[in-house]
């Protein structure tokens, strides 16, 4: 689970209706104004009143109650806390999105019949997101992604288990050209996790051609996104190609993740495709449980090369969310609570009229589970984004595909966006990419190593490589996040 701030408003205690008594809480409260015969406010505290760290994108719970009050009113010590609302009932919680790195405390004033108390919490500091930490790495090579004549690498994943021809860890891979015919690649592809690394072939078949995206299942299985073959074909991890799913209906595959099983949820394949649907596969193991359509209506366009469909899908386990990279309107939509949409839960409005020429418009929702569906972040900086992976934090790190990037717009960013900040969008972009050709960023995958630091790993189409930056380790005292690490994604 990621890390997420509770912070508590200071106790303030030891005040008496007969007079004004200095305020406990070492030091944090004070008081003014009471009024003879009426008992004084007091602001009592909610874990911890410790001092906090989050990272920018993070929100920050206030929480408090008090007792001889009538009303309270937040304020933060600096701009950097973000927007509070300043009128607040006497007891309660509200949660915060501070907007930039820094540090600051909330204040809270409590008035009733004695009197006004004010509380202070303790000091919350503000580290910069993790993708500015990035930006300051160096980048490393691992190898190449060619296996004979195809590359262009799109999928990419990484290893859960040690199974079979794929040891943990391992980035998995899959090439979507052959040669420099679009849409026509058929192989996957592996390479470990270190400079130099040297492609190992995983599978290659036609039921694999057009692969775009990955997820792999918890022995190791790999189900495939083709977009050409128009199936998710299954590869084991010794490389053994079975078609499980080819009795559902597909509209070119463009997008999927695994989902492991959870106390409310099976285990699940979540598939995007070129149509516009998002599709739930529940699974018995690496075979098929049921098959349901959650949502339609997205907008989908293009040819291979230059698609415009929703993509990206990411899955946050914490929250039982699923993100969408929605290409065609520059924006990344959630799914909250997805295990327990049903079939036709979500109607998408793409406003698809103008699906032609992108982009279209924000997306709108209705249907019996609209209200799981919100778009987190729309427009400027993204262009045609379509990958994502989660982010220690719980953020989301967003690869733009480029397609048809129009002049002075700067090419292979990676942008954050956070499910917490308004608007979404956590910092400045970064560039992967600084050779100037566009179209770079395809496979985005992202996990915390045992030294503890965020790794984000991505395909260069430029190179036919897979690429690799990191955060610095703990030891170096620069950790965009704290808490333990996460679990891979």
């Amino acid at each position: 689970m990621r890390v997420r701030a509770l912070l508590a408003l200071i106790a303030v205690s030891g005040l008496s209706a007969a007079g004004v008594v200095s305020c406990g809480g070492g030091g944090y409260g004070s008081s003014s104004g009471m009024s003879s015969g009426y008992a004084m406010p007091a602001v009592s505290v909610t874990s911890p009143a410790a001092a906090t760290t989050v990272t920018l994108g993070q929100a920050v719970k206030l929480a408090w109650t008090s007792s001889n009050a009538t009303s309270c009113t937040a304020s933060a010590s600096s701009a950097v806390g973000g927007a509070i609302t300043a009128s607040q009932p006497s007891s309660g919680q509200v949660t915060v999105v501070p907007t930039a790195a820094g540090s600051v405390t909330y204040m809270l004033s409590c008035t009733g019949a004695g009197g006004t108390v004010s509380a202070s919490s303790a000091m919350v500091t503000v580290n910069p997101s993790i993708l500015s930490v990035l930006a300051k790495q160096k980048i490393a090579a691992l190898g190449s992604t060619v296996s004979g004549d195809d590359g262009n690498p799109y999928g990419l994943v990484i290893a859960p288990a040690t199974a079979g021809l794929i040891s943990q860890g391992d980035l998995v891979v899959c090439n979507f050209n052959n040669g420099a015919v679009q849409g026509s690649g058929t192989t996957i592809i592996g390479l470990h996790p270190s400079p130099g690394a040297t492609p190992y072939l995983i599978a290659k078949s036609a039921s694999l051609e057009g692969c775009n995206a990955l997820a792999m299942l918890a022995d190791d299985s790999i189900a495939a996104a083709a977009y050409t073959s128009n199936q998710v074909p299954l590869v084991s991890a010794t490389g053994m190609l079975t078609t499980p799913f080819a009795s559902d209906s597909f509209a070119q595959p463009w997008g999927a993740a695994y989902v492991a099983a959870a106390s409310s949820h099976a285990a699940a394949l979540y598939v995007s495709d070129v149509g516009g649907a998002i599709d739930r596969i529940a699974l018995d193991g690496d075979a098929q449980a049921s098959f349901v359509q959650i949502a339609s209506g997205f907008c989908g366009s293009g040819m291979p090369g230059s698609v415009y469909s929703p993509a990206g899908l990411t899955y946050d386990a914490s929250t039982d969310t699923l993100y969408v990279v929605d290409t065609s309107s520059n924006s990344v939509v959630a799914f909250a609570n997805v295990s327990s949409i049903a079939a036709g839960g979500i109607a998408v409005d793409g406003q698809c009229s103008s699906v032609a020429a992108p982009p279209t418009p924000a997306p709108t929702f209705s249907g019996p589970s609209a209200a799981s569906a919100r778009v987190i972040a729309h427009g400027s900086p993204l262009f045609t984004p379509i990958s994502a992976a989660l982010l220690a934090d719980g953020d989301l790190i967003i690869g733009n595909g480029d397609v048809n990037i129009g002049a002075g717009q700067t090419p292979n960013l990676a942008i954050e966006v956070s499910p917490m900040m308004p608007g979404g969008f956590v910092g400045q972009p970064v560039q992967l990419d600084t050779s100037g050709t566009p179209g770079a960023l395809f496979g985005i995958a992202a996990t915390v190593d045992s030294q503890g630091r965020q790794v984000v790993y991505f395909n260069d189409d430029n190179t036919n490589s897979v690429m690799m930056v990191a955060t610095p380790d703990t030891g170096g005292g620069d950790m965009p996040y704290t808490g333990a690490p996460a679990a891979m994604h």
